[in-house]
């Protein structure tokens, strides 16, 4: 993975929401869903918003007591679970730049962030009329469906 490389999230399959400073994600395909916080959410966020891998682990090393080192290896794990899952995928876009952000007067506590997998729901999920649609995403039916 280069320094600069972009990824997105892997829409329309995959939908996100950011509830208390944690991040939500569903697989709509599979019916498997994760969660992440704390830096987990953060580098999420930053991904959905463009930027790249090592715009990323620094503003993971801003905000985290995290060697520079540390926040790019978490960085790049991280997405590396998140590209095998098939939640994300690499975008032929250039990186946004990134947005000044007011940061915290301490930074906090750094913990390796990880993404946790549940699969108890899938088959309720699966049932859901949301998988009858076109690729454009839900609510837009699937022709003959």
């Amino acid at each position: 993975m280069k320094p600069d490389s972009v990824f997105k999230v892997n829409r329309p399959n995959i939908v996100y929401e950011l509830i208390e400073g944690e991040v939500v994600i569903v697989n709509l395909m599979k019916g498997d869903y994760y969660s992440l916080v704390k830096a987990g959410a953060v580098i999420w966020e930053d991904l959905a918003g463009g930027m790249g891998v090592d715009l990323i682990a620094r503003d993971i090393a801003s905000r985290y007591d995290a060697s520079d080192e540390e926040a790019v290896k978490a960085t790049r794990d991280l997405i590396r679970q998140l590209e095998n899952e098939g939640l994300v995928m690499l975008s032929a876009d250039l990186p946004a730049v990134m947005a000044y952000k007011v940061k915290p007067a301490e930074r906090s506590k750094f913990e390796k962030p990880v993404l946790q997998k549940y699969t108890d729901m899938e088959d309720i999920l699966l049932l859901d009329p949301i998988h009858d649609v076109d690729e454009s995403g839900w609510p837009n039916k699937a022709k003959g469906k």
